[in-house]
């Protein structure tokens, strides 16, 4: 096909790599669970060497190190492989921002049997399955995310932590929604003495949130209200409240009642922060907050990634008088609200 002078030849090589994209996945996968980059961190820099700490063929880490190399997690030279920083920051088990916990959650297979008919899910305009998934009681779904997520949430949490001052002390109520793993309660309980923190959730996810509490040492102060955050009475007096990572299930009707709700329990003047992708107002970059759009498409019957002007509109709606964004350490951001 003859194109203009100066344009480049059209090339198949993006539709090849797309629609083999699912070996990225395995590939990363199979990297964590043998500990790869561990070993690597550790001086094991050759195939031989990794096939020798990993217990795996010397063929076959030879080959998955070069692809991982492909995809720019490690370096080759003369033989040898070296983390690159991402790899070295967060997929050696040795560093305290360790994240590979993570493929325990992305990778099971309720996540991947979401997309096995996309083609069908885009005629419907929405999950095939049941949407009881994010509102069922006891899933063990959310447990499984709650151990395997926490880890990339803590820097976040910190970041929540230090957004709305806990450093200062104030005396503090504080309403965590559907807290999973309870990271973000627990970050503020741990920046202020003085904080109380009531956390929302199914009964065996909130195992999870108190085991992270007590390892924090700020079990004391962390209380549970169990069950689900639309029923349950939340009770009122919170100067804070925390919905991270939970309206993008919802759609925007379901959001206002959630957050009328969150508007009735807290002090005059009081703050809610949400944490969400929330993609510019083309809703196609940032790529990885516009992107998961697609994954809430595909998990859930109406849920969506929000740009801030359907948010501010959202919360105005349910009473908040200002909506404040603000970015994060990684591809979410933060939703200052004031009551």
């Amino acid at each position: 096909m003859a194109t203009p002078t100066g344009q480049a030849q059209p090339n198949p090589e993006k539709i090849f790599d797309t629609l083999n994209a699912h070996q990225k996945t395995a590939a990363l996968k199979a990297g964590i669970e043998l500990e790869v980059f561990t070993a690597i961190g550790e001086g094991a820099d050759t195939a031989a060497a990794l096939a020798r700490r990993c217990q795996a063929s010397e063929r076959g880490m030879r080959t998955l190190c070069d692809y991982l190399t492909i995809l720019g997690f490690l370096t080759k030279q003369e033989q040898k492989y070296a983390l690159v920083p991402d790899a070295a920051t967060f997929l050696d088990r040795r560093s305290p921002a360790y994240i590979g916990s993570i493929a325990g959650f992305l990778t099971t297979p309720e996540m991947f049997d979401r997309f096995r008919d996309l083609t069908a899910i885009v005629r419907k305009g929405g999950s095939l399955q049941d949407d009881r998934g994010t509102t069922e009681v006891n899933n063990p779904i959310w447990v499984e995310f709650a151990r395997s997520m926490a880890a990339m949430q803590r820097p976040v949490a910190e970041g929540v932590a230090k957004l709305v001052n806990a450093d200062a002390g104030e005396k503090w109520k504080v309403l965590d929604i559907a807290a999973g793993h309870g990271v973000y309660g627990v970050a503020i309980a741990r920046h202020n003495p003085h904080t109380e923190i009531f956390a929302v959730d199914w009964p065996v996810v909130l195992e999870v949130a108190k085991e992270n509490a007590r390892a924090a040492k700020v079990e004391s102060r962390y209380h549970t209200i169990p069950g689900n955050a639309f029923e349950v009475d939340f009770g009122t007096g919170y100067d804070l409240v925390l919905l991270t990572g939970f309206l993008h299930h919802f759609d925007p009707p379901t959001i206002e009642k959630l957050m009328r709700k969150v508007h009735a329990a807290l002090v005059p003047n009081g703050r809610a922060v949400t944490v969400e992708f929330v993609p510019n107002e083309d809703r196609v970059t940032p790529a990885t907050a516009a992107g998961f759009s697609l994954i809430m498409l595909a998990g859930t019957r109406a849920g969506d990634s929000y740009p801030m002007s359907e948010y501010d509109r959202m919360f105005r709606n349910a009473g908040f008088s200002s909506n404040e964004l603000r970015p994060t350490p990684g591809p979410q951001s933060f939703i200052i609200s004031r009551k």
